[in-house]
């Protein structure tokens, strides 16, 4: 799969990774070109079991992503619809897109993201940010609007109903040390970390299988929308879908002959394991 021809990003695959670096200068806004460049991305990575993670970044030193842009916002109708009436906005639908990828997605923060940019970094499933260099805000109550590119959405599941009100009704600034305290990200990391850390993440995931990766992934997305009960059915649903698709069997049966899980040694070493044991094909 070539991944070309995009305006707002360069992309860069190396052993199941795809490195989208946004660069779409001066500040990164998020406009028409970037939400077709986008879609564009996720029609390719959608039919490629090739790459199993997405990891986007950015060539400016200081911004992520700025945010939505406002003469996109400008254009807006004035007149109130019903809910039967309200469709999904562009930003909404290639956001969710992005995060129904079947690959795992990973958000590398090491400058501001704000408004949609911010909404743009929570669609994915995995969020690290540079300490004194990122700062993320949501700023729409101050203009008269609300968060709408999933932001109010996502930011509840993410973080709670009191720190998401916090964050979108304050419309100030958080750092990451607060952004990782409210669950808006998984780790603040220093700058001279941030790289190495999300690399080996990275390099670590795309070890297994492409169709194990999407049933984990889809797995814990449905569950989180559920009652238990039809979350444990969903499980047993993407196991199938894992087992069906991938060498799983044939691990399990290469490890009960070996007695592998009998072996103390293993238990003491199972992170190195799970890594060794890619090589066991069908």
């Amino acid at each position: 799969m070539e991944y070309k021809n995009f305006t707002t990003f360069n992309v860069k695959t190396d052993n199941g990774i795809a490195w989208v670096t946004i660069d779409f200068p001066p500040v990164n806004v998020q406009g028409q070109e970037m939400l077709a460049d986008l879609n564009s991305l996720a029609l390719r990575l959608e039919r490629d079991r090739e790459i199993k993670v997405v990891v986007f970044q950015s060539a400016h030193p200081e911004i992520w992503v700025c945010h939505y842009d406002t003469n996109l916002l400008r254009d807006m109708s004035k007149d109130a619809v019903s809910r039967d009436e309200a469709k999904l906005l562009d930003l909404q639908s290639v956001l969710e897109r992005i995060s129904r990828l079947p690959q795992a997605t990973i958000a590398k923060l090491e400058g501001f993201a704000r408004g949609g940019g911010h909404e743009f970094a929570l669609a994915c499933d995995m969020r690290f940010a540079a300490r004194g260099k990122y700062k993320f805000m949501q700023m729409e109550v101050g203009m008269g609007i609300l968060p709408c590119g999933g932001g109010a959405s996502r930011m509840a599941r993410q973080a709670g109903l009191g720190r998401a009100l916090e964050i979108i009704l304050s419309a100030r600034d958080f750092t990451a040390d607060e952004a990782e305290a409210y669950g808006t990200i998984n780790k603040a990391l220093e700058p001279d970390e941030i790289g190495e850390y999300v690399e080996n993440l990275a390099r670590r995931i795309a070890l297994f299988p492409a169709e194990s990766i999407n049933a984990c992934k889809q797995t814990v997305y449905e569950s989180i929308d559920k009652p238990i009960e039809e979350a444990l059915k969903a499980e047993a649903y993407w196991l199938y879908q894992a087992t069906s698709k991938t060498s799983a069997i044939t691990r399990f049966t290469w490890a009960d002959e070996q007695g592998a899980q009998f072996e103390i040694d293993n238990q003491r070493n199972w992170e190195q394991l799970v890594v060794n044991v890619q090589e066991v094909n069908d």
